[in-house]
């Protein structure tokens, strides 16, 4: 089975996959269907004081599935209300493009095991302190945090001032309260 990705109108990415799951039940084309992905990352908002989980779509107007395509599948899948087409149909090409290995792997969060990448999760309010660079061992209130986690903006007091500083997340550890 290869992966292909559906082009959807927007905000129509979880309605289009349960009709593709629905109408495939009970039919032959079940059997040549395998996964189908809304790639979706978690990310937090503060909200009155309360730290509040949501779900961020990472491609809008994108279904991954897994299948082994036909021109039966294609068609079924291209008269679903919400779908605009394949990617890779085009003048030129009639057929859907698969993605590349690499590409699958990419979405399926399969890193290269040679790299080592660390998450960070550091929220708005969080006291840490500074482990490396010119700002080591001071102390800091988290203000911003990029939506990867990697970079944050803290308030740190120099010379009796509250100062904006930029720092990598690995630089700061969080202080235990």
């Amino acid at each position: 089975m290869k992966w292909y990705v559906i082009h959807t109108y927007s905000g129509h990415e979880n309605k289009v996959k349960t009709a593709i799951e629905k109408g495939l039940i009970n039919t032959s084309m079940e059997a040549v269907v395998g996964r189908l992905l809304v790639p979706v990352r978690k990310s937090f908002i503060i909200r009155e004081g309360k730290k509040i989980e949501r779900e961020k779509k990472l491609f809008t107007s994108y279904v991954i599935m897994e299948a082994e395509m036909s021109s039966e599948l294609k068609s079924y899948v291209l008269s679903i209300a919400g779908v605009t087409s394949f990617l890779g149909i085009g003048k030129d090409h009639k057929e859907p493009a698969a993605l590349s290995q690499e590409e699958v792997d990419r979405l399926l969060g399969i890193t290269d095991p040679d790299r080592d990448i660390k998450t960070f999760s550091f929220m708005p309010g969080d006291m840490v302190k500074v482990t490396a660079g010119p700002f080591s061992d001071f102390e800091g209130l988290v203000q911003k945090s990029t939506e990867d986690g990697n970079k944050l903006i803290i308030d740190v007091t120099v010379f009796g001032r509250r100062t904006p500083v930029e720092l990598n997340a690995n630089q700061v550890e969080l202080i235990k309260k």
